[in-house]
């Protein structure tokens, strides 16, 4: 049992109550104090002090202070009043067990309140600094970006103008040889002139050499006509695919074209949803451009109806889940967008030039949606994967370093 302390002593206010216990010697380290609105309470083995407060007091705004050998605790009353006696109930144990009770089980609400918006600011503290922490960055490569730019532009000016110099010295340079051999042509046709004599079917025949009077006469001579032209046809074999037979993977992309053809036959035509359809709107093709529009002009909840009903008719497209992706993404269905993303990259088999863009659509819808749920891991190998379809993308290769960024902080 602990011994009770009796000696305290206290004093009060209108709106203030000053209590003082006395410690027994005992140092700061070694007193455990508890206190609510309505319970106060001082231990310090072997001795104890408990206050079953006469009317209730401002927890937050009350204060105690240890030192020299005594406890002094400054208490808020809520209501100004003078209170008749410090305690009450000291006979009745089962009332004083009930406000211990109380008391213990405010503390923990408390303490729990604290914990979490003490969490909840931390994770604040933390979101603001990485923002802060990525705006910088983003700030620090634009500055750099524009330096780069301008020591870009700059270097073209100056190779610009080295250009215009050089011309002109080339210029000046061949203008007096072309001069001269304007001057050697001139003398050649004048020499040429000379030498020409009428011949007697009115043609003009040269003689070849002066000073020579043996040479004989040039004869005339009849020459062949031009040949006539024609056309040479070519014939190329025909590919649907961009890149020449050579350089293809022939298997993948006859099995891709298969599945393609069988995804277009695929079309369920008893669905209870078509009966007020028009004939052309019971084509997948048509909805999905329908929803491409919706998609377009913001109305994702439209877009993702039409998708949902194309995929009703033929759930083989790739393109009707990623578009449809692309909705939940707007939408902030997560979840269904990795769904969707992931049975569209399914039916992107094999991978193909054909299917590349489809892919990194698909690719960097997936790994969004991963990091907008904070799974930045797997949105990385994601982009990882779009970057490798496409590895001269500046912005995949931005996002990608963002990513980076903040696995390698929250690493920290």
């Amino acid at each position: 049992m602990p011994l009770m302390v009796k000696d305290y002593s206290w004093t009060q206010t209108e709106s203030k109550v000053y209590i003082s216990v006395p410690l027994k010697g005992m140092t700061a380290k070694h007193v455990d104090i508890f206190a609510t609105d309505e319970y106060l309470k001082v231990h310090f083995p072997p001795f104890l002090f408990e206050a079953f407060l006469f009317a209730p007091v401002d927890d937050d705004k009350s204060i105690a202070k240890i030192g020299n050998g005594v406890a002094v605790f400054t208490l808020q009353k809520q209501k100004e009043e003078l209170w008749n006696q410090l305690t009450t109930f000291n006979e009745d144990r089962e009332k004083q067990k009930e406000i211990r009770q109380k008391a213990i089980l405010k503390a923990q609400e408390k303490a729990a309140a604290d914990s979490k918006a003490k969490a909840a600011q931390k994770q604040e503290e933390s979101k603001f600094a990485l923002q802060t922490m990525m705006k910088l960055e983003e700030e620090e490569r634009a500055k750099i970006q524009k330096i780069k730019n301008d020591e870009c532009k700059k270097a073209v000016n100056e190779l610009e103008t080295w250009k215009l110099e050089h011309k002109s010295k080339e210029e000046k340079a061949i203008q007096p040889q072309q001069q001269s051999i304007q001057s050697v042509r001139n003398t050649e046709i004048s020499e040429v002139e000379k030498l020409s004599v009428p011949l007697s079917s009115g043609r003009v025949g040269v003689i070849p050499q002066l000073g020579n009077k043996n040479v004989p006469k040039t004869e005339n001579v009849d020459l062949p006509g031009p040949r006539s032209c024609g056309n040479i046809k070519v014939n190329f074999t025909p590919r649907v695919f961009p890149t020449a037979l050579r350089e293809s993977r022939v298997p993948e992309e006859e099995e891709w074209l298969k599945k393609q053809a069988e995804a277009r036959r695929a079309v369920a035509a008893d669905l209870a949803e078509l009966d007020d359809l028009k004939p052309e709107e019971r084509n997948p093709d048509w909805l999905k451009e329908k929803g491409d529009k919706f998609f377009v002009a913001g109305n994702y909840q439209a877009a993702l109806n039409a998708y949902n009903l194309a995929l009703k008719l033929n759930r083989k497209l790739p393109s009707l889940y990623s578009n449809r992706a692309a909705c939940h993404l707007k939408l902030r269905n997560l979840h269904k967008a990795i769904e969707d993303s992931s049975q569209a990259l399914e039916l992107l088999t094999p991978p193909v030039a054909d299917n590349a863009a489809a892919r990194l659509k698909a690719h960097v819808r997936r790994g969004t949606a991963f990091c907008e749920l904070e799974l930045y891991v797997e949105g990385l190998q994601d982009y990882h994967a779009a970057l490798k379809i496409d590895p001269d993308n500046q912005k995949l290769q931005e996002d990608t370093q963002k990513i980076r960024d903040i696995i390698q902080g929250a690493l920290v």
